[in-house]
């Protein structure tokens, strides 16, 4: 198999190529996923008080599920969401081995009704681990103060 390549504002972004999961074979993972309708992510202090945010979405899914198949799991539940034009922003919620407590990385973000750069980005392609949580920040159309793409990532 070959490397891909994309280039997202003069960055190449090299992914090896993955080993597709036979999900008819592999049990699925259960993915906490946690929702923001601000346009902006939970803070790592959320996740360490004992707790975690309040709106909770809990996914079965795999490794090889893309930001693409998890925006439409997350518009299923929420019908707010499938308006063309909402915007979606991911972060994975890791554990911080340096600290007691989690960082937010942001790994890419769909946009409903919209092909973009990150629609086939993969969990596993972004060094998510069995036990991290997703934050799923969401910005609806029209809102004023959509956040701004993640640094380094290309605006669409």
């Amino acid at each position: 198999m070959a490397l891909e390549s994309t280039v997202i504002q003069g960055e190449i972004l090299t992914k090896d190529p993955e080993k597709p999961i036979d999900r008819e074979k592999t049990c699925p993972l259960l993915l906490r996923v946690f929702t923001s309708d601000t346009g902006r992510h939970h803070r790592s202090e959320d996740f360490t008080r004992g707790g975690t945010p309040p709106a909770e979405l809990q996914i079965y899914t795999w490794l090889d599920a893309t930001l693409r198949e998890l925006t439409g799991l997350v518009k299923e539940v929420n019908p707010e969401t499938r308006r063309k034009g909402t915007h979606f922003s991911f972060a994975i919620v890791y554990p911080d081995p340096k600290r007691q407590g989690y960082r937010v990385k942001e790994i890419g973000s769909t946009v409903s009704g919209r092909k973009g750069p990150y629609d086939s980005m993969t969990l596993s392609s972004q060094k998510f681990q069995i036990g991290d949580f997703l934050d799923v920040a969401i910005t609806l159309p029209g809102r004023v103060g959509a956040p701004a793409p993640p640094r380094g990532m290309w605006a669409y």
